[in-house]
C-alpha cells in the first residue's frame, strides 16, 4: 500500500469533486487538521453526485495517554481514519465528538467524561438531523475503546430502519495490524501503545514527547478493568509497546483501514442494505 488512502473499492472516487465554479477548480475533502474545511455549496455538489449521502462522524475522547501522547489521542487517531475515508470515497465528513466515555481514566488528571446516555443521544441527535437535510446514512468512526455505547447506538437504530454503521471492526485493526507489520497483538496493544504512537507519528508528529521508546508496558490480563479502571493496571498510562512504533507503520495502518472502508461502502450504497450473499456474515 502507498499510504494514499487507497482505492478501497471506490469505483476510482480521487478525493475530490467538481465545485462548479469557472475553471473546472476542485474542492478537496480532506484537510491537514482534524475540522473539515467544506462549505455549504461543497456537500450540496458532493450530494448531487451520488446514490446514497453517506456522513462519516469521528468520535474520539480526551483522556490520558500516558506521558507521551496528548489527551486528544483518541480524536486525532479518529479524525485521521475519518480523512483517510473521506479522500477515497465521496462521503461528508463531520467534525469530532472529541469528549466522550472514558471512565476508566479518572483517576488521572485531564481526563473528561461524559455519560454514556449523553453519548448515545448526541450521536442519534447528529445522525436525525442529517436525515432532516437528506443525509441518509451515518457512519461513526471510534477511536476511544471505552465508546462501547457506540455499538448499541448503531445496533438500535439498524433495528429501527436506519443506515448507521460503527468503523473500524476488531477485524479491521487486525488486518491494518498486519498489513503495516505491526508487532503488538491488539490484546496487548491496549492503550497509548505501538497502533497509535505509530498514527500519530505519522499524522500529527507535533503532538510527540519524547520517552515513547523506552515507556512499554504490559498488562494482557485486564478482567476486572471496568470495576477498577486502568489505574489498578498500569501506574504509567500506558499498556502496550508504543517503542516499537513508526511513522511508517501509521501511513500503512491508515491506508488498510482506508481499504477495508470499501465492504461498509458497498453494504451502506446497496439497495437491500445487506451483505451480498458472497459476503461473510
Amino acid at each position: 500500500m502507498d499510504g494514499s488512502g487507497g482505492s478501497g473499492g471506490s469505483g476510482g472516487w480521487d478525493g475530490s469533486v467538481d465545485s462548479g465554479g469557472s475553471g473546472g477548480s476542485e474542492t478537496r475533502l480532506t484537510v491537514p487538521g482534524p475540522l473539515p474545511a467544506d462549505t455549504t455549496e461543497d456537500v450540496r455538489t458532493r450530494g448531487a453526485g451520488v446514490t446514497r449521502q453517506i456522513a462519516v462522524l469521528p468520535v474520539g475522547s480526551f483522556e490520558q495517554h500516558g506521558a507521551h501522547l496528548p489527551l486528544s489521542t483518541d480524536t486525532l487517531v479518529a479524525c485521521a481514519i475519518a480523512r483517510e475515508v473521506a479522500a477515497a470515497f465521496p462521503v461528508h465528513l463531520l467534525p469530532p465528538v472529541t469528549i466522550s466515555c472514558s471512565h476508566e481514566h479518572a483517576a488521572w488528571p485531564g481526563t473528561v467524561s461524559i455519560s454514556s446516555v449523553t453519548l448515545h443521544a448526541v450521536v442519534r441527535d447528529i445522525a436525525d438531523s442529517l436525515r432532516r437535510s437528506g443525509v441518509d446514512t451515518l457512519v461513526v468512526v471510534n477511536g476511544h475503546g471505552g465508546n462501547y455505547v457506540l455499538g448499541n447506538v448503531v445496533q438500535e437504530s439498524a433495528a429501527a430502519g436506519a443506515r448507521m454503521a460503527l468503523f473500524p471492526a476488531v477485524e479491521d485493526w487486525e488486518t491494518a495490524r498486519e498489513a503495516a507489520g505491526v508487532e503488538t497483538s491488539l490484546l496487548t496493544d491496549m492503550h497509548a501503545g505501538e497502533i497509535e504512537t505509530s498514527i500519530l507519528l505519522h499524522a500529527h508528529p507535533e503532538y510527540l514527547k519524547p520517552g515513547y521508546e523506552t515507556s512499554d508496558f504490559v498488562a494482557d490480563d485486564r478482567r476486572h478493568l471496568l470495576s477498577l479502571g486502568m489505574s489498578a493496571y498500569t501506574k504509567s498510562g500506558v499498556i502496550g509497546r508504543p517503542s516499537r512504533a513508526s511513522a511508517e507503520k501509521g501511513k500503512e495502518l491508515l491506508a488498510s483501514l482506508a481499504d477495508s472502508f470499501g465492504a461498509y461502502f458497498s453494504l451502506l450504497t446497496s439497495a437491500s442494505g445487506a451483505p451480498s450473499a458472497t459476503e461473510p456474515h
